[in-house]
């Protein structure tokens, strides 16, 4: 066996797992064997699957070719079947995951009859889960459901559910009022059968209230309906309840004829669950009765029962759960296989067209930078050009406002030499008149307005120039920074002495006290001093 070889070989942690699996099966089994009378509908509905592995492989194909039809009721009637398969085991959460698979389907196609029976099934699943709160809320949507389809059937079921899950929690008040309900929807539908069913959850509530009259009335009437319809499974655990109630009510000889005949049914009719419980209240009854050897003889008879069930079970529950390891397995691994190929395809195509964009991409940003670089060159080229043109009419025009003030200097040299002529021919009133014409002349040559246009134009041309000038640590004043200003526009010596005003040895003396001021060494021309400053 597969988990048998498991188990033998040196894989700590699948041993691990498995181990928890046959734990959890156990302790399960543990927990149905105390809420017996809950469980015996189940219990027969197992017992009539007599292959669950089987079962499990062949619903499991269907849901594979309902899958690859895209036939979605199919696959969800599939999904319900597996839960069902893993609910009779036991296996809560995985019929829970199913039903709901199924639930997600139903839902989309609005098919409200299939919604509302597996809506019972999730609920009946929470109920055996002792998830009370859970089962409660999906019964009363399922009791919605039935009712805007005026279905009463499906009304009453939801009833009876519902009154079945506020006993699990004490609330017999609202057990007895949905239980009636639910006997009063399947009157109106004449469904006699789970009429018996609703006469026997009510007896087992005044059990357990201790209201016993009440427990053997709803009993008797239980048993009298599945008389007429000759339901002897259904009858096996209502005599097995009559018996209960004759013990509880201290009358211990009277309960063993009920007891008998029950253990008797259920040994005909091969039900191994309610022939163990009929053992185990037997056992009860001779205890009471105080003839021990009996007690203990039926004790043992109803425990090795039950521990044959349950080990049965269990082995069901392994071989489940074997072939749902190995079917998985399987689906894994073509799953991996149809994944790796399709992830494959999909980087293929993905590189590709990556490669495609990184191509585009390049190839755009390669055109961009060509055109941008080209409208640069070309900008760079209409501004050199706009600042070649700007440059050179800047140098024209200082050339000619300089050539100006050469000129403007040039006729007032020569009109104070006809004045000095004058000065010395006329008379003294004359003289002095004129001394004071020339002197003005003398004043407008060396402070005129156009010394201030001069610069502006100059500086047009040179920037900085005077700036960096006046930086310079010498302290260079006006008339130093005007003489290096001529110096810098390579004019000659007679027009600089003219632009200035003054005679070309006063601007020997100028030149020599400026190098002096300047620090130069021997040698060092003011040109190239000129030149420095950029």
């Amino acid at each position: 066996m597969y988990i048998r070889h498991i188990i033998n070989s040196g894989n700590s942690k699948i041993k691990a797992l498995l181990l928890c699996i046959i734990l959890l099966s156990v302790c399960l089994g543990n927990a149905r064997a105390q809420n017996l009378n809950d469980d015996a509908p189940e219990k027969k509905a197992a017992s009539a699957i007599r292959d669950p592995q089987v079962a499990f492989v062949a619903i499991k194909k269907k849901l594979t070719t309902a899958l690859s039809k895209n036939d979605q009721l199919s696959a969800a009637q599939c999904y319900q079947q597996i839960g069902e398969l893993f609910y009779y085991q036991t296996g809560y959460s995985q019929a829970l995951d199913n039903y709901y698979k199924a639930d997600k389907i139903f839902r989309t196609f609005n098919d409200r009859l299939k919604l509302a029976d597996n809506l019972n099934n999730i609920g009946q699943t929470y109920y055996h889960a002792r998830q009370y709160t859970a089962a409660t809320k999906v019964f009363m949507e399922s009791l919605k459901l039935y009712r805007a389809m005026n279905n009463r059937n499906g009304v009453a079921e939801a009833y009876g559910a519902i009154g079945q899950t506020f006993e699990k929690t004490n609330a017999y008040a609202k057990a007895v009022n949905y239980q009636q309900l639910a006997l009063r929807e399947y009157k109106l539908a004449g469904n006699n059968n789970e009429i018996a069913k609703i006469y026997e959850n009510l007896g087992s509530l005044h059990e357990d209230k201790l209201q016993l009259d009440s427990a053997l009335k709803y009993f008797r009437l239980a048993e009298q309906i599945n008389s007429q319809n000759n339901n002897m499974l259904a009858q096996i655990e209502v005599i097995n309840n009559l018996g209960d109630v004759y013990r509880k009510s201290g009358k211990y000889r009277q309960s063993l004829p009920y007891t008998f005949k029950a253990a008797r049914l259920a040994e005909k009719y091969n039900d191994q669950y309610q022939l163990g419980s009929a053992y185990r209240d037997l056992s009860k009854a001779y205890n009471l009765l105080n003839r021990n050897d009996s007690a203990y003889f039926y004790s043992e008879a109803g425990r090795t029962i039950f521990l044959k069930i349950y080990t049965e079970e269990n082995e069901k529950q392994l071989a489940i759960l074997q072939t749902l390891f190995e079917i998985e397995q399987k689906d894994n691994a073509i799953d991996r296989f149809e994944s790796e190929k399709t992830t494959n395809r999909i980087i293929a195509i993905g590189a590709t067209v990556i490669m495609c964009l990184v191509a585009l991409l390049a190839a755009s940003v390669i055109s961009r930078q060509r055109l941008k670089i080209k409208n640069e060159q070309r900008l760079n080229e209409q501004s050199q050009q706009s600042f070649k043109s700007a440059l050179e009419l800047k140098t024209k025009e200082l050339t000619t406002h300089t050539l100006n003030i050469i000129q403007k200097n040039q006729l007032l040299d020569e009109l104070k030499e006809k004045l000095n002529t004058m000065v010395k021919d006329d008379k003294r009133d004359q003289r002095r008149e004129l001394k004071k014409l020339m002197n003005m002349i003398q004043i407008s040559s060396s402070h005129d307005k156009n010394w201030e246009d001069f610069r502006v134009v100059f500086e047009q041309v040179h920037e900085n120039f005077f700036d960096r000038l006046k930086q310079h640590p010498a302290g260079l004043n006006a008339a130093d920074m005007r003489l290096l200003a001529l110096l810098k526009m390579n004019l000659g010596s007679a027009d600089i002495a003219t632009m200035l005003g003054i005679s070309q040895d006063s601007l020997r003396i100028a030149r020599y006290r400026l190098r002096k001021k300047l620090n130069l060494d021997e040698g060092e021309r003011l040109q190239d001093f000129i030149k420095g400053l950029g």
